[in-house]
């Protein structure tokens, strides 16, 4: 199991943590109507964050791919089941109207392997060789986003490197 999470808490939501203390790794193990009352969030607030904790269970994956599934809709791996990788991956792009980067998809191959065998020992890059595969012999939809991830305004630091 991954031994650390980022929750983005606000100060006050620390506070609440540090009185009762509790640490962030322990609030994974919380649903999210305790967490609404352990930290005095509101329903939605609490649900988001028992999101992000179970989607950073899964080694390898970050803060970042976990707010990017709750955007999609997300907030358990219990509606994740039965999807595939690619079927995710190819709603992932269109959700944001731009072709990501290979390495998202790989994640969405390792969100998926650890939902069907709970498998903790694997990370996205391993998963890089079947995608290349994959691409390889099915290519991408005919409806795939045109513009790159990294030209759009979600990325400005990828957009300043670009320029250099």
């Amino acid at each position: 199991m991954k031994k650390n999470i980022e929750l983005e808490l606000t100060a006050v939501e620390k506070q609440q943590l540090k009185e009762r203390k509790i640490s962030l790794k322990a609030l994974r193990d919380y649903a999210p109507d305790e967490i609404s009352t352990l930290l005095k969030a509101s329903p939605e607030r609490a649900r988001e964050l028992s999101a992000l904790a179970e989607f950073q269970r899964i080694p390898s994956l970050g803060i970042g791919f976990a707010k990017e599934l709750i955007a999609q809709g997300y907030y358990a791996l219990e509606q994740l089941k039965g999807k595939g990788a690619v079927e995710l991956f190819d709603a992932y792009e269109k959700h944001c109207g731009c072709w990501a980067d290979p390495c998202v998809e790989d994640s969405y191959r390792l969100l998926v392997h650890y939902i069907e065998h709970k498998d903790e020992s694997k990370r996205w890059w391993d998963f890089t060789k079947e995608r290349k595969a994959y691409r390889a012999e099915f290519g991408f939809p005919a409806d795939r986003p045109v513009m790159a991830w990294y030209e759009t305004d979600q990325y400005p630091k990828a957009k300043a490197h670009l320029k250099k």
